[in-house]
């Protein structure tokens, strides 16, 4: 039966979210022919069934009589009898992992050039829009929780692997963003869509794909392995790889793509009875962190003296669409300046949420939480972290201080109160940061742990 073949196979991928826990069931919801030759191609949406809870993840089934060697590493297991209406009928197919084959993945670009659409599955691009659909795709391998390939050097197209019923931020995003004419995003060109309880969802999106940009967490750590191995004399502003300006320019990006949020979306002050209670959150989320970190608890007086000073303010708080997981490695560096990418949010977090309206700062303290991991991420490791303490610390804040200067010179708001929210929505991160170490890479914990020694 091809469900218990994918209830194997699915257990076993890196972006299934149910990793130790047993599959219960797992049941074909939707199940769309795109191409019925062989090699075959089909639209799945599978339900997993993991005790109460269920989730839902898109497959590319891809089928063929003989599978070729390139796609052994694909392979989901061996199903038959099947025919597919109109195609060929044979005793035994190879199902596998169509993403991986260039044979099939060609109907994505063709379906959205032409907007192909069925019950279940619907093509879609941007009114305009020219896809040439000669490329051939590749699939990228860093991410964890979506599946993206890449067309030769044009375009990019992210598989939402588990899905959410709803549009995905990122969609809802850049395509506002591009109406704007922006000069932060990657250029959109289509998704694909379904509806899942009646509402319409996202299965993924396709955009320009940045061939010649560099990672901005890669240009971090250039910037850092050249302090490092600089003599010890020299400051990291005299070292060759100074990542400051750079800093700077994404400084102004960044507030230049908040001013768009705010242009695009709807804006709203919080209250101040209501920003007492986000100083709540911050203190329950330590509770419960400092029961589980033994390590925290020297800090304490310290999480709660910022937290206090949220508590003390007297003026409304902006709130508008952010990006929610702003880091270095959401970032790319091209001739023109800094891109902003994956406007999804936190995966692992309610699409409400991710869609709700927050601080600007909340985007502003996770930037700001990276460079200090990028300073500190080469010392986890090292046999005499002390030795290098004092150059991370100052590559930090050099690179911190011209990311805030950025910010404020390209229209970011920053006064007196902002700052109090400000370092408690960085200190919080980096609380959520330590309990994330501890539990995965105890080594690295030194690394959040430092910002509360700031």
């Amino acid at each position: 039966m091809l469900d218990e073949l994918l209830a194997a196979w699915i257990s076993r991928q890196r972006w299934f979210g149910g990793k130790g826990r047993a599959i219960d069931s797992l049941s074909i919801e939707s199940d769309v022919v795109i191409d019925a030759d062989d090699p075959g191609l089909r639209h799945l949406i599978v339900s997993v069934w993991q005790g109460a809870s269920r989730d839902r993840y898109q497959i590319l089934l891809g089928m063929r009589t003989e599978l070729p060697d390139r796609l052994k590493h694909a392979l989901i297991g061996i199903h038959g009898p099947y025919a597919f209406e109109g195609g060929p009928d044979h005793p035994e197919w190879y199902v596998y992992d169509a993403v991986h084959d260039q044979a099939l993945t060609h109907w994505v670009l063709e379906c959205m050039a032409e907007g192909c659409g069925w019950d279940t599955v619907r093509f879609r691009h941007l009114p305009g829009v020219t896809i040439d659909t000669s490329p051939r795709s590749l699939v990228l391998g860093a991410e964890q929780s979506n599946t993206s390939l890449v067309y030769g050097d044009a375009y990019i197209c992210k598989f939402f692997r588990r899905l959410i019923p709803g549009v995905n931020p990122e969609l809802e995003i850049v395509t506002a963003l591009d109406a704007l004419e922006s000069a932060h995003i990657a250029k959109p060109y289509g998704w694909i869509e379904t509806d899942l309880d009646g509402t319409a969802t996202t299965l993924a999106i396709m955009q320009e794909y940045l061939s010649t940009a560099n990672d901005g967490w890669d240009l971090a750590l250039a910037s850092v392995r050249d302090l490092y191995g600089s003599m010890p004399e020299l400051s990291a502003g005299e070292v060759g790889g100074d990542f400051a300006a750079e800093a700077h320019r994404l400084g102004v990006a960044t507030a230049h793509v908040h001013h768009e949020l705010a242009t695009a979306f709807p804006t709203d002050l919080v209250e101040v009875h209501e920003v007492k209670r986000m100083a709540e959150g911050f203190r329950r989320r330590l509770g419960r962190a400092v029961s589980e970190v033994p390590e925290l608890r020297e800090h304490v007086n310290a999480l709660e003296t910022a937290y206090h000073a949220v508590e003390d303010l007297t003026v409304e708080v902006p709130v508008q669409r952010v990006h929610g997981d702003y880091h270095l490695g959401q970032v790319m560096r091209i001739a023109t300046g800094w891109v902003v990418l994956d406007f999804e949010g936190e995966p692992g977090q309610p699409l409400a949420e991710r869609r709700a309206l927050s601080s600007p700062l909340r985007d502003v303290a996770g930037m700001l939480r990276s460079f200090d991991y990028a300073a500190r991420h080469l010392l986890a490791d090292h046999s005499q972290p002390e030795s290098l303490e004092a150059r991370a610390a100052e590559w930090a804040d050099r690179n911190r201080a011209a990311f805030l200067e950025g910010y404020t010179e390209g229209g970011g708001v920053i006064t007196p109160a902002d700052a109090a929210l400000l370092r408690a929505f960085e200190l919080s991160k980096a609380v959520y940061e330590v309990v994330y170490e501890a539990r995965n890479r105890p080594s690295w914990i030194r690394i959040p742990l430092a910002a509360f020694r700031r």
